[in-house]
């Protein structure tokens, strides 16, 4: 560390957050790294590390302190992101919104309810805080929490979501009155919450949506079209540019600046999720003022040019980003998620009994020439025990024509495999 370096302690370590962690350093700050995973990977690009629970807001606010930083940046998660807001906000940091406006964002609940109250599309829910209020819920009796303002009935299918959490973690798609009962007890183990969300199942196509925000206005925009594997609610790749039309993406613009104009949001990013109606109606699902993970930001680094990392960092530092430009896709992009389709102990479609022992990574002929960029992790060897969360790593591609985009997409499980015994 020179003299003339101010320390910037980043909440995460992980693969995710190495574009930050690179960016922070070339804006010329002294990065120190936590988290309780030792084996993350961003750790080594780091100019120092200090494991803690990033979820610990409290021990957060004694490393901040301990430490000497100027400035807390959010690593790609959610519980990252408030204690960083606690902690900007006990310290007097810039860069970002106060806690309870953070808690109206990430939060399900609440999210829901302000998204009612300003008239943006939202899943019909309800707030669910014990058993008995999850009984009557599913078994389509009116209660008195609903974070919507409807209070009549959900019908099946339904979504069951922890309030909390993020990457698909708890959330459960439920057909009938046995599977929601299941799907409760999984969200009920997993929130560190006192509830949980059961709201209405929405139809339509997966899409992302990331802004920038610059004085309540949205500065720049990247909209893309979202894969899934095995696991339907964690997202294991997505392409640009977006299907979504002119119309729907200016309309999720007008939700972000109506959130910000509300919330009196700080500049910088604004994340969404959404599915789209057949309609064209954009029904935000998840939002969050947080990086994506799975090296999102480098993805749309390379779709637009736009150095995406760089101004993400500047803006929880508390620069001026008011010079980012708005520039649209240009090209055709996969990041696509290395994920596995077989596990230990698990039966195969042969009848065979799969070792979920890792071999090595594999790419098809035709697809090598695609690639613009291969972070591979995987260790040969290694036993896969969760194929619903296992990745071996993140690939990005590159491709000639939109028609060349979409048929590699559909069929990238077969043109990257996991080869294992």
């Amino acid at each position: 560390m020179t003299a003339s370096q101010k320390k910037l302690l980043l909440l995460g370590g992980s693969h995710a957050e190495i574009p930050l962690i690179q960016a922070a350093q070339a804006l010329g700050w002294f990065v120190i790294t936590t988290g309780n995973n030792r084996d993350g990977l961003g750790h080594a690009y780091a100019d120092k590390t200090v494991f803690a629970d990033f979820s610990d807001k409290n021990a957060m606010l004694e490393l901040a302190r301990a430490e000497g930083v100027t400035a807390v940046c959010s690593g790609c998660n959610d519980f990252a992101l408030l204690s960083t807001v606690y902690v900007c906000e006990r310290l007097g940091l810039p860069g970002h919104d106060s806690y309870a406006t953070s808690l109206e964002i990430h939060h399900k609940d609440k999210y829901r309810a302000l998204a009612t109250r300003l008239g943006i599309p939202t899943p019909r829910a309800m707030v669910v805080r014990s058993a008995q209020e999850f009984e009557e819920a599913i078994c389509g009796t009116a209660f008195a929490a609903p974070a919507t303002d409807s209070r009549a009935p959900l019908t099946f299918p339904i979504i069951v979501k922890p309030v909390d959490l993020t990457g698909g973690k708890g959330i459960h798609r439920a057909a009938n009155v046995d599977e929601a009962r299941a799907a409760y007890r999984d969200a009920v183990s997993r929130t560190r919450e006192d509830h949980v969300v059961v709201e209405e199942f929405v139809q339509g196509t997966n899409h992302g949506f990331s802004a920038m925000l610059v004085k309540g206005k949205v500065a720049f925009a990247f909209a893309d079209n979202e894969q899934y594997y095995i696991n339907k609610y964690l997202v294991s790749g997505a392409n640009t540019p977006s299907t979504s039309s002119k119309a729907t993406l200016a309309m999720l613009r007008d939700y972000s600046e109506r959130i910000a104009r509300e919330l009196r949001l700080v500049d910088g990013i604004l994340h969404i999720q959404y599915i789209e109606r057949a309609d064209g109606t954009p029904v935000i699902i998840e939002i969050c003022r947080r990086p994506p993970g799975d090296l999102y930001i480098k993805f749309v680094k390379y779709a637009t040019g736009v150095d995406y990392p760089r101004f993400i960092v500047m803006a929880e530092t508390g620069m001026d980003i008011s010079g980012i430009a708005d520039v649209p896709t240009q090209g055709f992009w996969l990041r696509h998620c290395v994920m596995a389709d077989c596990q230990a102990g698990e039966r195969t479609a042969t009848g065979d009994t799969c070792k979920g022992i890792v071999r090595d990574v594999t790419f098809a002929p035709e697809i090598q020439g695609n690639i613009v960029e291969k972070f591979l992790w995987h260790n040969p060897g290694e036993v896969i025990t969760d194929k619903l969360t296992y990745k071996a790593g993140i690939v990005f591609f590159k491709f000639a024509t939109l028609a060349e985009m979409q048929d590699k997409t559909a069929r990238m499980t077969d043109l990257v495999k996991i080869v294992t015994t």
